[in-house]
């Protein structure tokens, strides 16, 4: 039998590689150059115009001569004033479709979008859509392909990627900047009514909302929206809307040419740590559901109330915003896998993504100058209306959409987003009686308005 002998050498220092100098640039240089050449050409610069008209000040405004006789003595005519702003945005298109903020071109009379080549293009929108502080816009080139980003599935993002910013802060042109992301699903920031935000600290600045949040793969993870800050520059903590929900508002836009999301048909709050330790929760996650709407997908699925929602398609649900986020990246059509906690054991339901009914339908109607709320358009107000006017949705009734400056509506002190519930203690239940009880009374008319959940009662002679 043969032995084996074996001997742990112990090298000394002297023994390792010894080190040099770099004697070719090749062994130091590496660089992100090449993939930001690749991807600037497709982020672009937006500037808009809005002209504000405003009366010329009085020589007595502010003083008793104000209080007696008003505005008589305004100097002339209104004047106008040009505000300009300027932000960013990114083509995603190759025939002209550029993404950006809805806060980008919020009340903008000319949008002007500059390509990285400085050539610019008038603008115009096929979308805008506030709760989601998203805008999708078109040039026209003549025919002339554009540079593109394309999206990323942004469920796939993970903290400690690597991401460059890239935008026109200040209005100084193109500026990239680098980081990595620093969280996902980031919400209950009180920013939109969809918060499931990239969190990252790529410098993000004033100017940079509506450009492009991209990966080392050259993909778009998000459009960079928002920042904390008590300077109003980067401290280093910045969102991007994911690029899952920003293709679903472009999908959206080149189709339908309005917004249409998955209603879901109940709603929620937030699992706390009083309610996960009740329910013997090993930790507080998810939505309790506490509404429900009578035949809605939700009621359907056979989710019931005191479910709590733990994940959709596989993702975490923290707050009611990430699951209002989590459905509104995903289309109308199909099913939703929706994963519940119910009596302490997980269930698997699948869930129908169908848009709200518009049921009753709306039926928009200006009242006459002669009504007594004349000047006020109302309306029926149905799961399709109270989503889109992001209202509770077990809303019913007339609710008052717009106001007529000085009609009798507005001396009234009706305000959009008023529910006319009741007339002279008849709850009412459509335009349709609104119209038909007024003609039919002469008398004083008491009137309950539902404003903010509470109930505002008045008198109409």
């Amino acid at each position: 039998m043969s032995l084996a002998i074996c001997a742990l050498v112990v090298l000394s220092p002297a023994a390792h590689a010894e080190k040099v100098v770099p004697d070719h640039p090749s062994q130091i240089e590496y660089s992100y150059a090449p993939l930001i050449k690749k991807v600037a050409p497709a982020v672009v610069n937006i500037y808009t115009k809005r002209i504000v008209r405003r009366s010329q000040r009085s020589p007595f405004e502010g003083s008793i001569f104000e209080q007696f006789f008003g505005d008589r003595f305004s100097m002339g005519g209104p004047r106008e004033r040009e505000q300009n702003a300027l932000g960013s945005g990114v083509i995603v298109g190759a025939d002209g479709v550029v993404v950006t903020n809805s806060h980008v071109i919020a009340g903008a009379d000319e949008i002007i979008v500059a390509l990285s080549d400085r050539r610019e293009f008038e603008a115009e929108v096929l979308i805008e859509d506030e709760r989601s502080d998203l805008a999708v816009l078109r040039i026209h080139t003549d025919g002339e392909a554009l540079p593109t980003l394309s999206f990323r599935n942004s469920d796939d993002v993970e903290v400690g990627d690597i991401v460059f910013a890239i935008g026109n802060p200040f209005g100084v042109g193109q500026t990239v900047t680098s980081g990595i992301v620093s969280g996902v699903s980031v919400s209950d920031l009180g920013i939109s009514d969809y918060e499931a935000f990239i969190q990252t600290d790529a410098a993000i600045n004033p100017g940079n909302s509506g450009g492009a949040l991209v990966g080392l793969d050259g993909t778009l993870f998000g459009i960079n929206t928002v920042i904390m800050s008590r300077s109003g520059g980067s401290h280093g903590v910045g969102f991007a809307i994911p690029g899952n929900l920003v293709s679903r508002v472009v999908e959206n836009a080149l189709t339908d040419g309005k917004i249409v999301r998955p209603w879901f048909g109940a709603s929620g709050q937030t699992v706390t740590s009083e309610i996960a330790e009740s329910l013997d929760m090993d930790r507080p996650i998810g939505v309790m559901v506490n509404a429900i709407y009578e035949g809605g997908p939700a009621d359907r699925a056979g989710i019931t109330i005191g479910d709590i929602i733990l994940s959709l398609m596989g993702r975490d649900i923290s707050d009611p915003k990430s699951l209002a986020s989590r459905l509104a990246a995903e289309s109308v059509g199909g099913t939703a896998d929706i994963v519940v906690l119910r009596n302490g054991e997980r269930t698997l339901i699948k869930v129908p993504l169908e848009a709200a009914p518009e049921d009753p339908p709306a039926n928009k109607t200006k009242l006459s100058s002669n009504h007594p709320m004349g000047g006020a358009t109302v309306a029926n107000l149905s799961p399709a209306l109270a989503e889109e006017l992001n209202m509770g949705m077990m809303s019913e009734g007339v609710i008052v959409i717009e106001i007529e400056r000085g009609g009798r509506a507005h001396r009234f002190s009706l305000r959009p987003g008023d529910i006319v519930a009741e007339v002279n203690g008849k709850l009412l239940e459509n335009v349709a009686e609104l119209d038909a009880y007024w003609g039919s009374y002469d008398g004083e008319i008491r009137v309950t308005v539902m404003r903010g959940g509470r109930p505002l009662k008045a008198r109409i002679q």
